[in-house]
């Protein structure tokens, strides 16, 4: 197995951008535990209209592989692990719902009514002439996306302009399927969303039955840089799957070692192969890597709605980029306009 971390260094010293490497995933199992969430509403805090002053300095990209068979190429970084798992499905998190229309709602939803009703009662108190009359909010709509000042699990990162350039992240907008401890193996982990391959499982010429056969017609999209594959699983309005781990009310993950139950899902009915979406790599840092990489504005974090991570076809996600950033609007609304900054 192919080991990857990909370096990407400020001239002069400052924090490493996505320096990492992995252990594969397959078969490996994470200590069983608990956790549990206590869910806080604080008034947001404004984005800025333009980023923070940076340095200007050179960016230098240097993507090192262990050896193979096939290529020439240096040993990998030094020996940090981030250890994806999703065996242990009592580690998925705890979220409150509330039934509105005979919907489930989620926290994420309801923040996201609190965030739109915040919206518009700051364009009105801005606007030019308050005696006009007061302007009731509008609730955010079917797909909504909105900035969050801390990652937390199932919230996206999305490149912003730095990254215009490194051709493995630019305009990319990445899952994150753990937001992970400070534990050098428990560090943030997800993976890329908006990269369809144009290829399905069969065209892979996979060796495990499963993908062979049940999973044969399912797409393929690239998740990342570092080696494992994984899959999204769309449950919907179902009971959470035992041996899963959830990422968002109605979305889980899996990895080769989940194929037996996900495979069995099918075969009893109670999900259909196009509910599953299958990812080559994913994307992982260490706590305080990734948190560096967010402060010297890598990434934007948002959160957004499920039918956006979890809905649309290969040619939907392809834009999903422009599409999340708008729905942000501001400042955010026009960077997604903005040609590439190729370096």
């Amino acid at each position: 197995m192919d080991l990857w971390s990909l370096n990407v260094k400020n001239a002069g010293g400052s924090p490493c951008l996505l320096r990492n490497s992995f252990r594969d995933i397959c078969g490996k199992s994470g200590k069983a535990g608990t956790r549990v969430f206590e869910i806080s509403v604080f008034k947001k805090r404004e984005p800025s209209i333009a980023p923070r002053p940076v340095p200007r300095r050179s960016l230098t990209v240097r993507a090192l592989a262990k050896k193979d068979n096939d290529s020439n190429s240096s040993s990998p970084g030094n020996g940090d692990r981030s250890t994806p798992d999703s065996s242990d499905g009592n580690r998925s998190n705890d979220t409150a719902s509330q039934k509105s229309n005979h919907k489930n709602l989620d926290w994420r939803e309801f923040r996201a009514n609190l965030f739109a009703r915040e919206q518009a009662e700051k364009t009105e108190s801005e606007a030019p002439n308050k005696d006009e009359g007061h302007h009731e909010s509008k609730p955010p709509g079917i797909k909504w996306a909105h900035p969050i000042p801390v990652p937390e699990t199932g919230c996206v990162l999305v490149a912003t302009e730095k990254l215009d350039g490194v051709r493995t992240f630019e305009r990319t907008v990445v899952l994150l399927l753990r937001s992970g401890t400070r534990h050098p193996q428990e560090g943030p982990f997800g993976i890329v969303i908006n990269r369809p391959l144009s290829k399905k499982i069969k065209h892979m010429n996979p060796t495990n039955l499963h993908l062979a056969t049940t999973f044969a017609d399912c797409s393929v999209h690239f998740g990342g840089p570092l080696e494992a594959s994984m899959f999204l699983l769309k449950s919907g309005e179902k009971a959470k799957l035992p041996g899963f781990e959830e990422v968002i009310p109605g979305l889980s993950f899996g990895a080769r070692n989940n194929l037996d139950e996900a495979a069995a899902l099918v075969k009893k009915g109670v999900l259909k192969p196009q509910d599953f979406r299958f990812f080559m790599g994913y994307a992982g840092w260490q706590f305080d890597q990734l948190r560096e990489e967010i402060e010297s504005d890598y990434w934007y974090v948002a959160a957004c709605s499920s039918n956006l991570i979890c809905g649309g076809s290969s040619s939907s996600s392809s834009g999903l980029w422009e599409e999340i950033l708008q729905l942000m609007g501001g400042h955010y609304s026009e960077v997604s306009r903005k040609p590439k900054q190729d370096m």
